[in-house]
């Protein structure tokens, strides 16, 4: 089998009053990732790893925020459409292993709705989706609060 692993990182402002999505679901919180899509930092950086992984740059590149039609998009459509990329290069998705970097809310308790949300899109078994979360100990722009931080290493393969 032809393996490739791809890296994704990205940070999106924290803002209050926006809605928080996180993983593909809603998280309560008082702020919100500030972007032109739904900004759900979590996504991007699995769309980046993955475009990454199978040589089809990133993210901006393939859905750039100057375009208005991704304004405010959902980005589960966003990673549907890498998803339809990397296989038309006749690639699978392996596996993730993701990190999100915040300092609040605490989301170990969503993580299980992220992963079942991420694996319905990505038509993957959850075990092959690992989601951890970390603060930054109260040091830098995400430990006062005003943003989050998220990496990803994503595996494909030849299918």
């Amino acid at each position: 089998m032809n393996f490739r692993i791809g890296q994704g990182y990205d940070v999106h402002q924290l803002a209050e009053g926006r809605a928080f999505w996180l993983g593909g679901i809603l998280v309560p919180h008082t702020h919100g990732a500030v972007g032109h899509s739904d900004a759900d930092v979590l996504i991007h950086v699995i769309c980046d790893a993955l475009l990454g992984a199978a040589n089809l740059r990133n993210i901006g590149y393939h859905f750039s925020d100057k375009d208005p039609q991704w304004k405010g998009v959902d980005s589960k459509i966003l990673l549907e459409k890498v998803l339809n990329l990397i296989r038309a290069k006749g690639y699978e998705v392996g596996n993730l292993d993701t990190t999100v970097v915040l300092q609040e809310p605490k989301l170990n308790p969503h993580i299980p709705a992220m992963k079942t949300c991420l694996a319905t899109v990505m038509n993957l078994d959850e075990e092959c989706i690992s989601i951890k979360a970390t603060t930054s100990e109260h040091l830098g722009f995400v430990g006062r609060g005003e943003g989050v931080a998220a990496f990803c290493v994503a595996l494909i393969y030849k299918a």
